[in-house]
């Protein structure tokens, strides 16, 4: 039986619907509040974690679910696809360009150690040993939410352990 997770903006919840058949168009009626424009997401059990075991095993409000405008990220992927190819790999500044330009289009905000990693390329440091300088970064070092209230209904959504029927 497939299951979709959807968030509703207005209640900031995630909520699991399942599906007697596969089914990728229809978008079901938030749960709480009734409303008609929940936001597909991509499910926990389908993205993987950096150490190879399913995101799944995270809590809610641990980062694997952001509440992102997928349709804005695609947008913003196929502006940017012909360029990305074209990018000069001996140039690291050219990515760090590319970057800046796919967060602005996809609506994302560089988090502090990313915004610090492509100012430096930037100015010329080398990324390797930027990379070795930084270790591993997680995904609230990539981006982050800003701030008022605009940050207030982006932050991280409360997960409704209900399954619901779409």
């Amino acid at each position: 039986m497939p299951m979709y997770e959807f968030y509703c903006r207005e209640c900031n919840r995630i909520y699991t619907f399942y599906s007697r058949t596969i089914n990728t168009e229809k978008t079901p009626l938030c749960p709480k509040c009734n409303r008609d424009n929940l936001d597909r997401m991509v499910s926990r059990f389908a993205v993987g974690s950096r150490s190879g075991g399913d995101a799944g095993e995270g809590e809610a409000g641990d980062g694997a679910d952001l509440p992102l405008d997928e349709s804005r990220m695609e947008r913003a992927m196929e502006a940017l696809a012909s360029e990305a190819e074209g990018i000069d790999e001996n140039n690291p500044r050219e990515a760090a360009n590319l970057m800046r330009r796919f967060s602005s289009l996809a609506g994302l905000k560089l988090g502090d150690k990313m915004e610090d990693a492509i100012a430096k390329i930037e100015a010329g440091a080398d990324p390797e040993s930027l990379e070795q300088e930084m270790g591993d970064l997680d995904e609230s070092d990539l981006f982050k939410r800003g701030t008022g209230a605009a940050a207030r209904r982006r932050s991280l959504p409360s997960r409704d352990e209900t399954l619901y029927e779409m």
